[in-house]
């Protein structure tokens, strides 16, 4: 048998970082703060019936032209530079990517997230993922400014990664490979996990754990009731501070939820063995 694989799939806006990813740059960069921001996304939502992550982004557009900026691919990935991680977050790909190889279990990390792909592309984690999903613009060639969404990941719409991550589906363009029913998958359910910080993670979190996989709920200290809502409801498997370091909570639920794969793994490749002598 093949090495199992095991997806550690992530959302970005508090649950690796400590606020949403514009919050740090852009956002005041545009003069304003971030209340006033999402103010005038939901203002433009109410007005347009247009669907929020596509307001933001349009608004993003919008502003950005008014206060003289060029919003270009580099220009967005610049803003990245100083997002800040939760404790040990920097450090953790690594740590549990060397746990699974002791345990004879291959790590897989991605990245699903309804914020901006380009300012992701210029944080300090950037390449510790093996495909990232997020809102990404389309850039006209000559003026190298955003002309229209390439891609918008709603909170519904995550779901839909799920499949792709667990099939090995990572071309967003092939829809055929993703919905074809297939006899086995390259990550099987149960053996991904998703973190997540709150409501707008609730589909991807309940879907992931009704078929078998680990949901995990993190919180900082002002939205823990939030998240002991989320296992109240029986919506998540866990709740744990958003602590990424060695020893913490979160560290050693994960450590035992890829013991558990291992170890079942371990025990059908025996079987298996058994049933060939």
């Amino acid at each position: 048998m093949k090495k199992p694989i095991v997806g550690l799939l992530y959302d970005f806006d508090k649950t690796l970082c400590t606020d949403d990813m514009q919050s740090y740059d852009l956002i005041p960069n545009l003069g304003m703060t971030p209340s006033e921001f999402w103010g005038k996304t939901q203002e433009f939502t109410d007005k347009t019936g247009v669907e929020r992550i596509l307001s933001y982004m349009y608004v993003m557009v919008n502003l950005a032209k008014e206060k003289g900026i060029e919003l270009t691919r580099d220009y967005l990935k610049s803003t990245g530079q100083n997002i800040e991680f939760f404790r040990g977050v920097k450090s953790w790909f690594k740590r549990i990517n060397a746990y699974g190889e002791e345990l004879g279990v291959q790590i897989e990390h991605y990245l699903v997230s309804s914020g901006n792909k380009e300012i992701i592309e210029g944080c300090a984690i950037a390449d510790e993922f093996m495909a990232t999903f997020a809102c990404e613009f389309y850039y006209d060639e000559q003026s190298k400014h955003p002309v229209w969404p390439k891609t918008f990941i709603n909170y519904t719409a995550k779901t839909q990664y799920l499949f792709r991550i667990s099939k090995g589906v990572l071309d967003t363009r092939d829809d055929d490979s993703v919905n074809r029913k297939v006899e086995s998958r390259r990550i099987p359910y149960r053996n991904i996990v998703y973190f997540g910080d709150g409501l707008t993670d609730i589909p991807i979190m309940i879907l992931v754990k009704e078929n078998g996989g680990k949901s995990i709920a993190v919180y900082q200290e002002n939205n823990r009731d939030v998240v002991r809502q989320l296992f109240q409801d029986e919506r998540v498997n866990f709740i744990c501070k958003a602590d990424y370091s060695a020893g913490s909570e979160l560290d050693k639920v994960v450590k035992l939820i890829i013991q558990e794969i291992a170890v079942s793994h371990e025990l059908s490749k025996k079987q298996i063995e058994l049933l060939q002598k």
